[in-house]
């Protein structure tokens, strides 16, 4: 999964890419900083790994990761070429889903490329250069299918949904927000559009606020109306703070959370967040020589899920024997759960679940 940390310059994306990446990129008080992006990879957090770990003890652990981009800051004409405009596009379109930081903390010590401190205006700069973006994508396509279309009459229903999506966007629609059927949501993949990347709004507010009170936050509530409008996600978020304990271990970390009142740190709450806004679950594998997580999206059947580990398995899938982590954890061996029956045998048709625990079969 590639999370693109997207925004305006001086809003805190490198600050927070620092933070949850650990990987020290470049940060600093001017617009441009970041030219090239920054490329993180996090491990994801999740004690069912551990857990495995402990009863297994394994050669080899291996979680799910997720990779952060710090793509460079966005300005205003950026999709007409200002600024870095044309480099951060193309970076976005690579990303499964986009983090947008948006400023929410006052301080006369950090410019800001507008002059004052508004998310809603800063939202919308992006949403619109996005959409400019693709308005040119759209048109090029409609071009070449319009002249295309005079061979062929089947593509007249394609053409038609793309005037139509082009109408809502020139309407500062989104892509994503735009209601359409299953045919045209493929079609609309294909296209790989800016504006139809799932969005997390992350708030980036002072410390005090954070540990004290978002709801005061006059921009965070800002943020949040229009994320409940189009649907995206809204994660609040002190870039700084993250900055602070990023390098601490887990129990100073706690610590130092609790002392301020705060249950969780940002990357754990922002790959929750990740998660959720995807539709992914993770499934486990486990053994001696290794206990490994395994990201899927949800609905995903056993064997597409097999593939995940090699393609062979997915080409060669005999059965899935499945059970769900509590039950593992509560018998203490797979030998003790098969005794309980606890270990079940799932076909071609079985869903996965997050959490459970397989060892696929197969024949090739």
């Amino acid at each position: 999964m590639k999370l693109g940390i997207v925004g305006l310059p001086n809003v805190g994306k490198s600050t927070l890419f620092n933070a949850i990446t650990d990987a020290g990129a470049q940060s600093a008080n001017y617009a441009f900083c970041t030219i090239e992006p920054n490329v993180g990879v996090v491990s994801v957090p999740d004690p069912r790994i551990d857990k495995l770990a402990e009863m297994y003890n394994p050669a080899k652990i291996t979680p799910a990761v997720i990779e952060f981009v710090d793509i460079a800051g966005l300005v205003k004409g950026a999709s007409k070429g200002e600024g870095l405009g044309n480099k951060f596009l193309s970076h976005i379109r690579e990303m499964d889903a986009i983090i947008h930081v948006v400023r929410c903390f006052e301080n006369d010590d950090i410019i800001h490329v507008d002059g004052s401190i508004d998310p809603s205006r800063d939202i919308e700069t992006i949403n619109l250069e996005l959409i400019f973006a693709d308005l040119e994508v759209l048109e090029r396509r409609i071009d070449r299918g319009t002249k295309a279309m005079k061979g062929d009459k089947s593509l007249a229903g394609e053409i038609e949904f793309l005037k139509r999506l082009k109408t809502e966007l020139e309407n500062g629609v989104s892509a994503r927000n735009v209601e359409m059927s299953d045919d045209e949501k493929k079609l609309l993949s294909e296209l790989a559009l800016l504006t139809d990347k799932p969005v997390i709004y992350a708030c980036n507010m002072s410390e005090e606020d954070f540990a004290g009170g978002i709801d005061n936050n006059p921009g965070y509530k800002a943020v949040c109306e229009i994320a409940s409008a189009e649907g995206s996600q809204v994660l609040p978020i002190c870039a700084e703070l993250e900055a602070q304990i990023s390098s601490l271990d887990d129990d100073e970390k706690e610590m130092f959370l609790s002392e301020i009142g705060v249950e969780n740190g940002g990357l754990d709450l922002l790959i929750q967040r990740s998660y959720d806004l995807l539709g992914l679950i993770s499934y486990l594998t486990a053994g001696t020589p290794e206990v490994r997580a395994w990201t899927i999206k949800k609905g995903t059947k056993a064997p597409q899920a097999a593939g995940k580990i090699h393609s062979d398995f997915e080409r060669g899938f005999i059965r899935a024997e499945v059970i769900a982590f509590e039950d593992l954890v509560a018998c203490g061996t797979m030998a003790a759960a098969k005794e309980k029956g606890l270990v079940r045998s799932e076909g071609k048709e079985y869903v996965m679940k997050d959490g459970d625990v397989v060892l696929f079969r197969f024949n090739v």
